[in-house]
């Protein structure tokens, strides 16, 4: 990618807000997700990243933890299979002893110019990785999390207005936030508070893997700040989420950092 994406958290330093907290990130390896567990581990906590079979993206990722003197789980394989999101959590569990913050982050996407174009099959892979992996995983974690636990899903701005190309990653998004809200009132009893993140445009591997060379170029020229973010600037609203200094009175967020774009409601 040219440039690369910042997504090290070079110059993040952390405070031990996530002090022997043990955390499980699906679609951890590259972007979002790897400055995600990168913060995550600049605040003390240990890590697990699930991701699809992007080995050495994954492994960039378990260096970049360890180097911040914490421990880095890497578990391969396809979250849209429900059985394979329960193997994470408890591969997750066994090797970490245990289970405080869950990121439900994985995703995909696949432009299409027409509705007609959107394949039967397109569709249902989609919904399988973006939302079902989403419940599959959070249903298998809520044995494990205690009071005072976390759980923060990835929404987009998508997921807010539509996309019009990307409908059915929209559609996705939009039942990602419905989602949030609705487990949310479901655990608040139980003490686990649970948020979603909802960025507007953000340089990561995803873009020029899906996107046509002429919109890779313009890319996040449509909002005000007239760019798109990098990972670095989106992870810190996980630090927030995941620390109960900073959030212990939020629960069924949608925290948008959008880059200057406004929205009604």
């Amino acid at each position: 990618m040219r440039p690369e994406p910042r997504d090290e958290m070079r110059d993040y330093t952390g405070r031990e807000l996530l002090a022997g907290r043990r955390t499980l990130i699906t679609g951890g390896d590259s972007g979002i997700g790897r400055a995600v567990a990168v913060a995550f581990a600049k605040e003390g906590a240990d890590v697990a990243i699930a991701y699809l079979c992007e080995h050495k993206d994954a492994q960039h990722t378990r260096e970049l933890v360890e180097r911040e003197g914490r421990r880095c789980v890497t578990v391969p394989g396809d979250l849209a299979d429900p059985a394979h999101c329960r193997r994470v959590v408890e591969e997750t569990v066994r090797e970490l002893g245990g289970l405080d913050v869950l990121v439900n982050n994985v995703a995909t996407q696949a432009p299409v110019q027409s509705p007609e174009e959107l394949s039967d099959d397109q569709w249902e892979r989609t919904f399988a990785v973006n939302i079902h992996s989403y419940f599959w995983v959070t249903k298998a974690a809520l044995a494990h999390l205690p009071r005072g636990g976390a759980i923060i899903n990835t929404s987009s701005i998508n997921g807010l207005r539509g996309n019009k190309s990307l409908i059915d990653y929209a559609a996705t998004k939009g039942a990602i936030n419905a989602f949030t809200y609705s487990m949310a009132q479901a655990l608040v009893e139980r003490g686990i508070r649970v948020n979603a993140v909802a960025p507007g445009p953000v340089w990561t591997p995803l873009i020029p893997a899906t996107f046509p060379e002429e919109k890779v170029d313009r890319f996040g020229a449509q909002v005000p700040m007239k760019r798109a973010a990098d990972p670095d600037e989106i992870a810190p609203s996980y630090v927030f989420f995941a620390a109960g200094r900073f959030s212990s009175y939020y629960t069924g967020e949608v925290l948008a950092p959008i880059g200057g774009e406004t929205l009604p409601g």
